[in-house]
C-alpha cells in the first residue's frame, strides 16, 4: 500500500493511503480529541471535536473524515482549531443534563467519593469502602462520628424522604474493618529521600502527613500536646469521639513511617527558621487553640473559661471547678460540647445563651436536641452585657434581651437590643464558646493577616517563607470544621509534593455537569426510612463520658447504603466527554439553555439508556447497524427534539440485544449502562 509523508504538529510521519488524518495521527501516537469516531465504522463527523487546520486549506477540517495526502501539514492545536473545538464542547456540555459526580461528593469540602464507598458498603465490601475513604483522608471512624456532614445536605435522597446516613456509614465501615482486621495498609511510593516537617498534629497536619508519606517523602509531625490528634482529641468530648478510636487511626499513620514528636512548641523548643533548615519543605497546620472572648466586664473573673480551654482541660483528665450553675455563651458545636460536658461534670443548672433564635444556631440540630434531653436550658435572643462577682468568683451574668430586625452584612438575621430589657442569672461559672483563634507565638516571622492568622496563598498554600506552606484553621479565614481543614491539607500536601519535584502547582479546576432537580423528579421512588444510630437514653448517658450513639450494625448499614440513588455517573472516570472538557477548560454553563428531551428507559433489558447523558454522536446506532447487524437503535424525531430509541420487531432480536452490549462499549459518555437482571 502506498504511503504519504505528512506532518502533524511539526512531527513528520508516514501515513497510509486512504487513512483519515485522525487514524494516521492515532497510529503515530498523536491524540486528536474525538467523540463519534470508531476505527471500524465509516466517518460520521457529528461531534465536531476533531477539527484541525490544514496548511493551504481555508476552512477547518474534521480529522475523522479528511483523507491524508502527500506533503500534508496538519495543526491539531492551532488557535482556530482549539477555539472551534472548545465551542463544540461547550455546546454539548450546555445540553448535558446529567450529574457527572454525585452531589454528595461535590458538597464534601474534601471531595470524598461518598457514592463509591456507600455502594461498596451496600455490597458488603467494607475493606474497599475504607480504602475509598482513605484515598482522601485517614480517619473514616473518627470523621464519620464528628463531621457535620455537608454531603448529606446535598443528598438527592432527601427529595424522596430523608438523606442517606452517609457519615454514619463511614463510621460503620471504619469500625468493622478495624474490629475484624480487614484493613489493608495503604501503598506508598518509593522513597524520595525528601524530608518534610509538619507543625501541628491535628486533622490537617496528620492528613498532610498521611498524603506525603504515601508519595514517598519522609515526614515528621511536631505537636505541642502530649498526644497527636489536635482538636479531634482535645476539642471533641469522649462521648462523641472515643479516644481509643482516634488513637487507632493515628497509629495507622505512624505505620506508614511518619514520625511523631510531641510536647514540642515552636518558639520554645525551636524556631520556624531552624526547623526549615533541617528539612526540604514544611507545612504549618498548627490550628486555632486560643478561645475568643467578648470584651465585656467580668471576663477575667475566676470561673470564666474559654470554650476550647475548658474542653481541652477535661480531655487532659482535669476537672475544672465549674460549680452547680453554669452558662455557656455561643451557638455552635463547641458550645454544645461544652454544655453537655458541664452536665457530665455534675452541674445541676446548665444554660446556653445565644443572641439569635434556635433556627439561626450553627450547631447541628441533633446536638441541640440531645442537649435539651440532658437538661440544658436554652436562652435565645439574649446577649451578655457583663459578668459580676460574688466574692472573688463569678456570681451572675447580666443579659440584654434582643429581637431580630433585618439582616447583617452576611445575610443573617440581625439581633438588636430591646431598650430597657435586661435579665440576670445567678451562676457559679461561665464558659465562653463564641469562636477561637490561632496562637501566633513562635510564628511572628511569617506574614500574618489582619485576623492574626497566617497568610497563605490561595493557589498553592505557600507562605512568606520559602518552602514553608500552611493550611487549616491557622491560616487566612481561621477556624472551620475538620473536613475543611483536611481538604486544605490535601491540597497543601500536593503543593509540597510539586515543590519538592521542582514543578509548578495549580489546583485542578472542577469541570462537571450537575442537574437541577425538584421533588417532582423523585415522586415515583418508593419511600424507605433513614437508618439512625441508636442513642443511649438521656438519663443514662448524661452521667458518664461513654459514647452517646452506637454505630450502625451490619444489617442496618447495608440496608441504609442501598437507599443511595447513585446520582453520579457510573462512567465518570472513563468518560471521553468530560476528559476533553477538562483538557479544553470548557465552561460547562456558558451555553446552557433548554435541554433535549430527557428520560431513562430500560427497554434494552440488560442496558439502561439515559437520554440526558446522550450527545447524539450516533455511535450506538451505527455500531448496532454495522457491527451487530441488527439495527435495533435509531433516531426519532427531527431537529432539536431528536433522540435515540430502540425498536424491537420480535423476541429473537430482543434476546440478541440482551447479550450483545456492543453499543455500551462504543458509547463515549455514561449514557449507556449495563444493569443486572
Amino acid at each position: 500500500m502506498a504511503t504519504f509523508d505528512i506532518t502533524i504538529d511539526g512531527m513528520k510521519i508516514k501515513a497510509e493511503e486512504g487513512d483519515s488524518v485522525l487514524l494516521a495521527a492515532s497510529k503515530a501516537g498523536i491524540e486528536i480529541p474525538n467523540l463519534c469516531f470508531m476505527k471500524n465504522l465509516e466517518p460520521y463527523g457529528a461531534c465536531g471535536v476533531c477539527v484541525v487546520e490544514v496548511k493551504g486549506v481555508a476552512k477547518l477540517l474534521r480529522a475523522c473524515s479528511t483523507k491524508v495526502f502527500e506533503g500534508m501539514e496538519v495543526s491539531t492545536r492551532s488557535e482556530r482549531s482549539l477555539k472551534a473545538r472548545k465551542l463544540a464542547m461547550e455546546l454539548m456540555m450546555g445540553d448535558h443534563d446529567a450529574d457527572c459526580l454525585g452531589p454528595c461528593k461535590l458538597e464534601c469540602p474534601a471531595h470524598t467519593d461518598c457514592q463509591k464507598y456507600v455502594k461498596e458498603i451496600a455490597q458488603g465490601r467494607y475493606a474497599d469502602a475504607v480504602a475509598t475513604v482513605k484515598e482522601t483522608f485517614p480517619f473514616p471512624s473518627s470523621i464519620g462520628r464528628v463531621c457535620p456532614h455537608p454531603c448529606e445536605s446535598a443528598c438527592r435522597r432527601r427529595h424522596v424522604e430523608e438523606s442517606v446516613s452517609i457519615a454514619a456509614l463511614k463510621a460503620f465501615a471504619g469500625d468493622i474493618v478495624r474490629e475484624k482486621g480487614l484493613g489493608v495498609k495503604p501503598s506508598c511510593a518509593p522513597s524520595t529521600h525528601k524530608r518534610v516537617s509538619i507543625i501541628g498534629g491535628g486533622p490537617a497536619g496528620l492528613s498532610a502527613a498521611y498524603r506525603l508519606a504515601r508519595k514517598g517523602h519522609e515526614v515528621t509531625v511536631f505537636d505541642q500536646m502530649p498526644e497527636m490528634g489536635g482538636m479531634l482529641r482535645y476539642g471533641i468530648p469522649e462521648y462523641r469521639l472515643p479516644k481509643a478510636v482516634l488513637g487507632s487511626e493515628i497509629e495507622e499513620i505512624s505505620e506508614l513511617g511518619v514520625k511523631f514528636v510531641n510536647n514540642f512548641k515552636v518558639g520554645r523548643d525551636s524556631t520556624i527558621e531552624k526547623l526549615r533548615e533541617e528539612c526540604d519543605a514544611m507545612i504549618i497546620a498548627s490550628g486555632a487553640w486560643k478561645s475568643s472572648f467578648m470584651g465585656i466586664e467580668g471576663e477575667k473573673l475566676e470561673g470564666v473559661f474559654g470554650g476550647i480551654d475548658f474542653l481541652r482541660a477535661v480531655s487532659l483528665g482535669q476537672k475544672p471547678l465549674i460549680g452547680e450553675r453554669v452558662a455557656i455563651v455561643g451557638g455552635g458545636n463547641t458550645a454544645m460540647d461544652a454544655c453537655r460536658t458541664a452536665v457530665r461534670l455534675g452541674a445541676k443548672e446548665v444554660y446556653v445563651i445565644y443572641r439569635r433564635t434556635r433556627s439561626e444556631m450553627p450547631a447541628e440540630e441533633i446536638e441541640i436536641i440531645e442537649a435539651e434531653e440532658e437538661g440544658v436550658v436554652f436562652r435565645f435572643l439574649r446577649s451578655p452585657l457583663s459578668i459580676t462577682a460574688q466574692g472573688d468568683r463569678v456570681g451572675a451574668i447580666h443579659l440584654q434581651v434582643m429581637r431580630l430586625d433585618g439582616t447583617d452584612e452576611r445575610g443573617r438575621p440581625r439581633p438588636v437590643a430591646i431598650e430597657g430589657e435586661v435579665e440576670t442569672i445567678a451562676l457559679d461559672s461561665v464558659i465562653i464558646a463564641i469562636g477561637q483563634t490561632n496562637d501566633i507565638d513562635g510564628f511572628e516571622s511569617l506574614t500574618l493577616t489582619k485576623r492574626g492568622t497566617i497568610e497563605a496563598s490561595a493557589k498553592d498554600f505557600s507562605t512568606s517563607l520559602e518552602g514553608v506552606f500552611a493550611c487549616g484553621d491557622a491560616v487566612n479565614r481561621g477556624a472551620g470544621i475538620a473536613i475543611e481543614a483536611i481538604a486544605e491539607a490535601n491540597e497543601a500536601a500536593n503543593a509540597v509534593d510539586a515543590y519538592l519535584k521542582g514543578e509548578a502547582y495549580s489546583q485542578e479546576r472542577s469541570i462537571v455537569s450537575a442537574r437541577t432537580v425538584t421533588e417532582k423528579d423523585f415522586e415515583n421512588y418508593p419511600k424507605s426510612a433513614r437508618a439512625k444510630n441508636l442513642v443511649r437514653p438521656s438519663q443514662e448517658r448524661k452521667g458518664d463520658f461513654g459514647e452517646v450513639a452506637r454505630v450502625l450494625d451490619e444489617e442496618t448499614a447495608r440496608s441504609e447504603a442501598k437507599r443511595c440513588l447513585e446520582c453520579g455517573c457510573h462512567d465518570y472516570s472513563e468518560c471521553r466527554l468530560i476528559r476533553y472538557a477538562k483538557k479544553l477548560k470548557t465552561d460547562v454553563a456558558r451555553l446552557k439553555g433548554e435541554y433535549h428531551p430527557g428520560f431513562v428507559e430500560e427497554k434494552l433489558l440488560s442496558i439502561e439508556r439515559n437520554q440526558r447523558k446522550c450527545i447524539t454522536c450516533n455511535l450506538c446506532v451505527r455500531v448496532c447497524e454495522s457491527v451487530a447487524k441488527k439495527g435495533v437503535l435509531g433516531l426519532v424525531d427531527r431537529g432539536f427534539a431528536t433522540v435515540i430509541k430502540p425498536e424491537f420487531d420480535n423476541d429473537e432480536i430482543l434476546s440478541f440485544c440482551k447479550d450483545c452490549h456492543e453499543c455500551v462499549n462504543a458509547c463515549p459518555t455514561g449514557a449507556l449502562r449495563l444493569i443486572d437482571r
